[in-house]
């Protein structure tokens, strides 16, 4: 397994070699989110702005007015929070073609602490108009990912977790913008999730599975544009729908998928888990996974208790942030 850091990084550096355009602009992170290698390797097309992340985007936006095609790199919390402000005045309002990779997204990050976990970006760049928002799943996805971006010309968002997760697409896959993917075939229950949980909640599935659940796992690297037709064709004959996400469960995936199926007549029901309108809190990475019902065994078990619950009017997903 590789992280998808380093697969950035790596694939960056081979984009680099036949595209002259491709800039990385760095807020003293590079040897963190793996822009060092890039550095190393095109130095004259490396831009250390330091602790200035407001400054780093519009430095990025000047550069696209010479012609070139810049990456930010530095923890995704810094660009999605701090540096929200040029990003929507100077990027989403020019659709210039800046490529925002946030780093570290996600919960995992408690190590550096809670200031530094980033729950709420999905939902944020999402509503921002013009707004390209990427969530890949695993090594293979987000090399391909990193290739469809540094082509784009519009904005785009990439959300990228620190850590390696098990592969669960084909070595051979390729990145269609907006569509989505049915990872696991499975029954009537629909598990729907984006960027590495998906795969924690493939390797759910397979825990649901030995108990005699058979769940289908979906997996939305697109969190915008969405293909609507996709994401219908996938939940098809679903009767019960639930989110899985490292994520606030206000904004980002569940409600992306709600508000869709809302839209249509005879939806399947919709369960939204992931953090419960609550701030995270620091710890190790399994610590955390566990705490807040994101770990396989914890997903597993939290779509068991919600399936054997008395009344299906009154179900609800909970324990995500006990």
């Amino acid at each position: 397994m590789r992280a998808q850091r380093d697969v950035w990084g790596d694939t960056l550096v081979e984009i680099g070699a036949v595209d002259p355009s491709i800039v990385i602009v760095d807020g003293d992170l590079a040897n963190s989110t793996k822009a060092d290698k890039f550095a190393a390797a095109y130095p004259d097309r490396f831009v250390e702005v330091g602790i200035a992340e407001q400054n780093m985007v519009g430095i990025a936006f000047g550069l696209t007015t010479a012609g070139f095609r810049p990456w930010l790199s530095t923890f995704g919390v810094f660009l999605t929070h701090r540096a929200l402000d040029p990003i929507r005045m100077l990027v989403s309002q020019t659709q210039a073609p800046v490529r925002v990779a946030g780093a570290y997204s996600g919960l995992l990050n408690g190590s550096s602490g809670k200031t530094h976990q980033d729950i709420e970006d999905l939902a944020i760049m999402r509503a921002m108009p013009n707004m390209t928002v990427l969530a890949p799943v695993d090594e293979i996805e987000t090399a391909e990912v990193t290739r469809w971006a540094s082509q784009h010309d519009g904005p785009v968002y990439v959300r990228l977790a620190r850590d390696a997760v098990r592969q669960v697409l084909p070595d051979d896959y390729t990145f269609k913008l907006g569509e989505v993917i049915t990872l696991r075939p499975g029954g009537v229950i629909a598990l729907v999730s984006t960027g590495a949980q998906s795969s924690r909640v493939y390797e759910a599935a397979e825990i649901l599975d030995e108990i005699g659940i058979h769940a289908r796992v979906i997996h939305v690297p697109t969190i915008k544009p969405l293909h609507v037709p996709s994401l219908m064709e996938a939940v098809d004959g679903a009767r019960i729908v639930i989110t899985v996400e490292e994520h606030s469960i206000i904004g980002g995936l569940g409600g992306l998928v709600s508000e869709t199926l809302a839209e249509r007549f005879h939806s399947p029901r919709v369960a939204r888990m992931g953090l419960q309108d609550a701030w995270s809190e620091s710890g190790p990475n399994d610590f955390l996974l566990d705490k807040y019902g994101l770990s396989p065994k914890r997903v597993a078990q939290l779509v068991r208790e919600y399936l054997n619950a008395p009344e299906a009017t009154t179900r609800q997903i909970v324990g995500g942030n006990a």
